[in-house]
């Protein structure tokens, strides 16, 4: 199947590192970062859940969980963390499912036939805790994941999720959003009492009008 955004991320149960999970419940109230991986042993794979455990503090104050998967055993997923943690000075904090039967990569669609038959593409998605999909991204082999860029788009996706603005490029925490093109000019003040600036008449920018943290 292809998700799209805002479809429910399909539930499933799966066995982990950290034991046996129902996806949704072990979701609960937080958000969730879903995470595959061709195999265990890649190289570009070992520095990605290295960077993710080293910034389980900044995933923490979002209220984001990170999970992660290949279609390896579980076995080969224990010995794998442990090169992930003696080569990135890392300490794995999250679990790691097993999906041996590609179960899961194709209720996800994770496993692209002109990219390998077998292996799951590096797919990652940002699951809200209503456990609706807001973010998918995917790259090929060659390119480590940003994380830093994921950390910025979550940031986006909680302050827009119950604020009547948007973000825009390249924005970070703490700079000016954009108005909604919905909002008239003329309620902007008593919706944002930070003030505003008027661009175009479809491009009004305002303070970012609540902190996240």
């Amino acid at each position: 199947m292809s998700i799209k955004l805002g479809d429910i991320a399909p539930n499933f149960t799966a066995k982990t590192t950290e034991g046996e999970i129902n996806f949704h419940s072990w979701i609960g109230d937080s958000w969730a970062l879903l995470m595959s991986h061709p195999a265990d042993y890649t190289p570009v794979c070992t520095t990605e859940l290295g960077k993710v455990a080293n910034l389980k503090k900044e995933f923490d104050k979002r209220n984001v969980k990170a999970i992660a998967l290949s279609v390896d055993p579980l076995e080969s997923h224990k010995g794998w963390i442990q090169d992930i943690n003696s080569t990135q000075n890392a300490d794995v904090n999250f679990p790691l499912i097993a999906d041996q039967d590609n179960k899961i990569a194709d209720l996800y669609d994770m496993i692209h036939p002109n990219a390998s038959n077998t292996h799951t593409v590096r797919t990652l998605f940002v699951i809200a805790p209503d456990k609706t999909v807001k973010l998918t991204l995917t790259y090929p082999p060659s390119t480590g994941r940003n994380f830093a860029e994921v950390l910025r788009v979550i940031d986006s996706l909680q302050l827009t999720a119950t604020q009547k603005v948007a973000t825009p490029a390249n924005w970070t925490q703490g700079e000016d959003c954009v108005v909604l093109p919905t909002i008239k000019t003329e309620d902007i003040p008593d919706l944002f009492p930070k003030g505003f600036t008027e661009v175009t008449p479809y491009l009004r920018t305002t303070p970012q009008p609540i902190d996240l943290e």
